[in-house]
């Protein structure tokens, strides 16, 4: 008879993970991300604050590592990309519809390893109020949108990435600095969960209801040194996928390396 540890080791074999991962600068972090990619294995990856124009997006090494890659990018600001592991992503979308004259680079879509997949960068929001809250808030309105879409379409979806939503106080530290902040606004956190009642599973807050899952530390005053962390990015998967959800976490160690983002990858596993 098999021991439990074998049967595991072979679930997670078996198993198709899937990672977000706000990298704040794809050149600047690419060693990290190289190393990350070779200990962590993820299947599927979405990449958010590229930071990179289309030309300077590093494909030919992530290619050399086993991942093909789709990406919209944006010089010096946002810019998102999926990557496959030894699978070549077929781009379905870039950009949410709604607004044409948006040409922020904060949305990508393809199919890859049987998935619709969907990255995104969320605005940040802040100053808050101002126009730069407006807009986030109507860029949220128009994921909702299309995230219904999708749900009526039938076909199994994950929407990842870099939401710029705490979704509720425990999902940070302390709201004592972050009162203020786009991020902890109530419209924001309704627009999240107005996902989740179109029938989204939030997948980390389903596997760990009692942990916070912190996945950004801010560089100031020592935040990742005292764990005063956010838990701003979100893997949503569809009610189809939902049944396959095994495990997830959050590499936290990321965090702590040399010339790091600000945000550790949070990941999950599915059973194929």
């Amino acid at each position: 008879m098999p021991s439990s540890s074998s049967c595991r080791r072979r679930a997670i074999a078996s198993a198709m993970k899937i990672a977000t991962f706000n990298v704040n600068n794809v050149n600047r972090r690419l060693p990290n991300l190289l190393a990350w990619l070779k200990r962590a294995k993820p299947d599927i990856v979405c990449l958010q604050e590229l930071k990179a124009a289309d030309e300077a997006f590093p494909a030919a090494e992530l290619r050399r590592a086993g991942y093909h890659a789709v990406w919209q990018g944006q010089k010096t600001w946002n810019g998102v990309a999926i990557l496959g592991r030894r699978a070549e992503p077929v781009l379905t979308r870039k950009g949410l519809p709604g607004d044409r004259s948006d040409a922020q680079s904060r949305y990508i879509e393809a199919a890859v390893k049987g998935l619709i997949v969907g990255c995104l960068y969320a605005p940040n929001g802040n100053p808050q109020p101002g126009p730069k809250f407006d807009y986030k808030l109507d860029w949220l309105r128009r994921l909702q949108r299309h995230a219904k879409s999708l749900r009526k379409s039938g076909v199994p979806v994950v929407l990842a990435g870099d939401y710029n939503i705490v979704p509720t106080d425990f999902d940070i530290y302390s709201l004592r600095s972050w009162k203020n902040d786009a991020l902890v606004q109530p419209a924001p956190r309704a627009a999240f969960n107005k996902l989740l009642a179109q029938g989204w599973t939030d997948s980390l807050r389903t596997l760990h209801p009692d942990k916070p899952m912190y996945t950004f530390w801010d560089y100031k005053r020592h935040r990742w040194e005292r764990d005063a962390g956010l838990r701003l990015d979100h893997l949503l998967l569809s009610p189809d996928l939902a049944p396959r959800l095994v495990r997830g976490g959050v590499d936290r160690d990321e965090r702590g390396r040399e010339s790091p983002s600000d945000h550790a990858p949070a990941w999950i596993e599915l059973k194929k």
